[in-house]
């Protein structure tokens, strides 16, 4: 039985752990071909210094049932990025999916201290890799993506428009970061309707990624142990959770309805009927509005 992607070639730019691994591998199992590109590999870690590498998530792609294509790119160096998008032309010749989920920042994010006391370089590096990094990888590969109509473009960040608007979070440059990445979002949505194409934002809730759980100690078979140290833990969701939303995005013939539209997992779950790995739909951006913000304690019940 054919898969819905298979022939379709996706881009996920930022895919060697998190989010961006599991949105490849959720690609993958609906047949794409997927380039999975980072920094870290076999032979070399990134700044991140973390053990997850894109070789491991090109496996993981293709035993999920696509065909996972390993590069090494750092997305800040020009060159690299087109020489990424020249192979995928050549090999492919089209792209019919470009995921922008490039981060590496934490390590030179700063939190709880004002603009004033905040490290200049580090807090400039993060902007780069959070922003000049999808506006390179854009660039080169939007020409290739627009060469046939109904391609689409996802820019992942933390949190929607309405909530970033609505909340500082907790660092002038992670603030930056993240509303730039919906506003780029919505800027590429601008300039790909005229030529058939979508672009959107899209944000998971509390994400249960490598670095979350080992923050936790926890591992997934037992993450709601982590509910004794926080316990709106309850509401956290696998990284599988988003890439599915990824994946229904782009088999949906009708995606161009979400055009520049900032959008999350949790919402769009019960519109497509993906579920996280557990069968279950959490919709944190709810209940951190329904349950965080108004000081109640923590319960899942009527969110997942």
């Amino acid at each position: 039985m054919t898969k819905p992607l298979t022939g379709k070639i996706a881009l996920v730019a930022g895919a060697t752990r998190g989010a961006g691994r599991q949105i490849a591998v959720q690609l993958g199992a609906a047949g794409a071909t997927v380039y999975a590109t980072g920094r870290t590999t076999r032979d070399r870690r990134s700044e991140m210094d973390r053990p997850e590498t894109i070789e491991e998530t090109a496996e993981l792609v293709t035993a999920a049932g696509g065909t996972g294509i390993a590069v090494a790119v750092d997305h800040l160096v020009p060159d690299e990025v087109r020489r990424l998008v020249d192979r995928i032309d050549a090999e492919q010749g089209r792209l019919d999916v470009l995921v922008n989920d490039i981060w590496g920042g934490d390590p030179f994010t700063t939190w709880y201290k004002p603009v004033w006391e905040q490290p200049l370089d580090n807090g400039f590096r993060t902007l780069r890799l959070a922003i000049d990094t999808h506006i390179i990888t854009s660039h080169f590969a939007l020409p290739l993506l627009i060469r046939n109509p109904g391609g689409l473009v996802v820019e992942v960040g933390d949190g929607t428009t309405a909530y970033n608007d609505a909340h500082y979070r907790e660092s002038v440059f992670y603030d930056l970061a993240k509303v730039s990445v919906n506003r780029l979002a919505f800027a590429q949505s601008k300039e790909l309707e005229p030529r058939g194409c979508t672009a959107v934002a899209l944000t998971p809730g509390w994400l249960r990624s490598e670095a979350m759980l080992e923050h936790f100690g926890v591992t997934e078979e037992n993450w709601r142990e982590g509910a004794a140290k926080d316990p709106h833990f309850v509401m956290s969701e696998t990284p599988a959770f988003v890439g599915r939303a990824v994946a229904a995005l782009a088999k949906d013939p009708d995606r161009a309805r979400w055009n520049g539209q900032s959008l999350d997992a949790g919402g769009l779950a019960p519109v497509y009927g993906f579920t996280d790995l557990d069968g279950t739909r959490p919709h944190f951006l709810r209940y951190h509005a329904e349950v965080i913000e108004p000081g109640k304690p923590a319960d899942d019940t009527g969110y997942r």
